[in-house]
């Protein structure tokens, strides 16, 4: 505990002057002026206009605002504390965790690493929940479906371990049940507040952004970008973010969905051959959500440096569960994260305003890494089903249990 508070003392050091000026970083600017719009205007996102993010997501939002407008980037930063105490204490107190203390050293190391979009995004609330979901998972099925489902209202990629949880938990119908509840709950809130309309708004808002810089898929554009040979960075003020535009840009992104769907679906068949075949419900839960949500990075138009932070959650769980098993998939996320955090927001003026060659190349790596991550994953559920296809069935329900 002693690193973990060194760690979140020194960025609230570093917050401490926008704190005391009652300014915010990054996007928690936003996150105030959604939350005080609806609080003094009765104007709420997700329910009387359109949003980007599910309407869960106005719940810490309307949390961090507990300290007063002033000091609201104070109550964000507090509250992303809380989140990620709990989610150490997760991992280095549960008894069915054998390498719980060296998860909690990677989840503070890695968190420390992304401190800038640990505490500037909304990404920073939805991954603790996820450590806490998956570490209950064996144990609590449905208490783990509740949280993982609060976390996809919040913001959606949750909502792929929720996946691999209902196929590989032997407890399927409790943790369908659970998620139902929830989500009928946040649902019943934006109809009681005639926002039907706008239920969904946050999927079409997606789905009608451009090819973004960091993407992994945008790699090639934007190296043609670098090399002046037909792209070129655009601003999407809209939503404040910078896209690759020209030569085959448009045509990459519409392949992304598609890409995405697919994947998912051979990771889902994955797991439930790997269900069949009697291979151990823990390990398809752990690989599967690994392999599930780095599959939602790596098929994404969007691609924003904060989508590390979904791979550090399901990275960590790994670590504490399997250990050295998941060597790779750990010094990957180191990497990963020092190079995310070197290109944002450290580098990226000179990688979108000087389309920089050696800040591109870091950010290639990066990408590249990603995907060795997903492929990784891939791999392992193969493996897992290639070695358990003769082993007992009775004994995959062990670690998912009723």
């Amino acid at each position: 505990m002693a690193v973990f508070a060194a760690v979140h003392i020194l960025f609230l050091m570093l917050l401490l002057p926008d704190i005391m000026a009652a300014r915010v970083y990054g996007d928690v600017d936003l996150y105030r002026q959604w939350a005080f719009l609806g609080r003094s205007e009765g104007v709420w996102q997700g329910i009387d206009v359109p949003w980007v993010y599910p309407i869960g997501a106005m719940l810490p939002m309307l949390a961090a605002g507990i300290f007063g407008y002033k000091l609201y980037m104070f109550g964000w930063f507090f509250l992303c504390t809380l989140l990620n105490a709990l989610a150490l204490l997760m991992l280095k107190g549960s008894r069915r965790l054998r390498y719980g203390w060296q998860a909690a050293y990677l989840w503070v190391l890695l968190i420390a690493i992304l401190g800038p979009l640990v505490f500037s995004r909304v990404d920073g609330i939805s991954a603790p929940l996820v450590v806490v979901g998956l570490v209950l998972a064996s144990e609590r099925p449905a208490l783990a479906s509740a949280l993982l489902s609060l976390a996809t209202w919040i913001k959606v990629w949750p909502a792929a371990v929720i996946l691999a949880l209902v196929l590989a938990s032997k407890a399927r119908m409790q943790v369908l049940l659970a998620g139902i509840a929830v989500s009928a709950s946040m649902i019943g809130c934006v109809l009681a507040g005639g926002g039907a309309q706008n239920l969904l708004g946050f999927i079409k808002a997606q789905g009608e952004r451009g090819m973004q810089l960091e993407a992994p898929f945008t790699t090639p554009g934007l190296w043609q970008a670098v090399l002046g040979l037909g792209t070129r960075v655009h601003a999407n003020t809209e939503i404040v973010t910078m896209e690759i535009k020209g030569s085959l840009s448009d045509f990459v992104g519409t392949l992304m969905n598609p890409l995405l769907c697919l994947s998912l679906a051979l990771v889902s068949l994955l797991i439930v051959a790997g269900v069949k075949r009697g291979a151990d419900r823990r390990e398809l839960l752990v690989v599967g959500a690994l392999a599930l949500v780095s599959a939602m990075v790596v098929f994404n138009k969007v691609g924003s440096p904060q989508f590390m932070i979904w791979l550090v959650a399901v990275t960590c769980v790994g670590v504490a569960v399997y250990g050295r098993l998941w060597a790779v998939p750990a010094m990957a996320m180191l990497v990963i994260a020092i190079f995310t955090t070197l290109v944002y927001p450290i580098l990226y003026v000179q990688l979108y305003a000087a389309l920089n060659p050696g800040v591109a190349l870091l950010l290639t790596v990066r990408n590249a890494l990603v995907f060795t991550l997903f492929c990784w994953a891939l791999l392992k559920l193969v493996g897992i089903i290639r070695v358990d296809s003769g082993a007992d069935p009775s004994r995959s329900g062990v670690a998912i249990r009723h």
